[in-house]
């Protein structure tokens, strides 16, 4: 359906993931071997974070409907900006319009958030979805994606302070709302949410058979095992990426997240936890 790629560490031009390794998100556009689509064409999103002394601002974003592999707007952006943490996504239309507000990254306020998978039946769903919203929050939503209605749903169930909870409680509202209404297994996916600080990813699905999720290994380890890899040295001891599926094929860069599992990465480092495993 979609690929993406969090980062998080040392601040990093995103041309280094976005575009600069074997397998990199705008290859995955093209051809992406794990994915459910092979081409994942229908636009695009680019949301990072800049530093303003100590504190992390409202994250910026760039969308386009074209193509990742066609647009030479996102080469320029990619290589100009420098962020301590940014989200990309490709995506692969699974029914709502190709148009800018249906492309991910989403946004409110401090957070982000974007997601590879759907909400299964989502016309038959959307309408319980989406008045399950806070009406306080209802009209900032722009778009007509699910991905975009769960987010919005996360926020109005207490994503803000709690992110894993908020993430939790929302998932189990659209697997209430899908099963009163005849949808035997209706979320799928990896969805990934910061608050430009924290990174929380999340694989989950109803029927435990999810999209792909990995995280690099970590930096230090990478740069001792491959000193000739010369693209690993702009990276910091920090560096972490959170991907659909791998960036290289250097054996061990990449660690497969288990069904059910949240993945954080913060200060203190990358770890998983499980999620939603009762």
């Amino acid at each position: 359906m979609c690929r993406w790629l969090a980062y998080s560490g040392e601040p990093l031009t995103p041309a280094t993931v976005v575009l600069d390794t074997p397998h990199s998100l705008v290859a995955q556009s093209l051809n992406s071997p794990l994915g459910k689509e092979t081409v994942n064409g229908d636009g695009f999103g680019l949301g990072w974070y800049v530093t303003d002394g100590h504190e992390r601002s409202r994250p910026w974003l760039f969308k386009s409907i074209e193509p990742a592999w066609y647009d030479e707007n996102l080469r320029e952006i990619t290589h100009a900006v420098e962020s301590p943490l940014f989200f990309a996504h490709v995506r692969a239309a699974s029914g709502p319009p190709i148009q800018d507000t249906n492309c991910h990254p989403f946004r409110h306020e401090n957070w982000m958030f974007m997601h590879n998978g759907g909400l299964r039946e989502w016309a038959r769903i959307r309408r319980d979805v989406m008045l399950a919203i806070d009406p306080d929050l209802f009209p900032k939503v722009l778009g007509t994606t699910d991905s975009e209605a769960l987010f919005y749903l996360a926020l109005t169930l207490g994503l803000s302070e709690d992110p894993v909870g908020g993430m939790a409680r929302s998932i189990r509202r659209v697997e209430e709302i899908g099963r009163r209404l005849g949808v035997e297994f209706p979320m799928q996916g990896s969805i990934a949410v910061s608050d430009g600080a924290t990174i929380w990813a999340f694989r989950y699905s109803t029927e435990h058979q999810s999209r792909t999720l990995f995280h690099s290994e970590d930096m230090r380890t990478l740069q001792q095992n491959f000193p000739d890899v010369d693209r690993l040295k702009a990276h910091g001891e920090r560096s972490r990426v959170i991907v659909s599926e791998p960036l290289s094929d250097l054996e061990g860069a990449f660690v497969e997240v288990p069904e059910s599992t949240v993945v954080i990465v913060d200060e203190e480092g990358c770890r998983q936890e499980p999620f939603l495993r009762d």
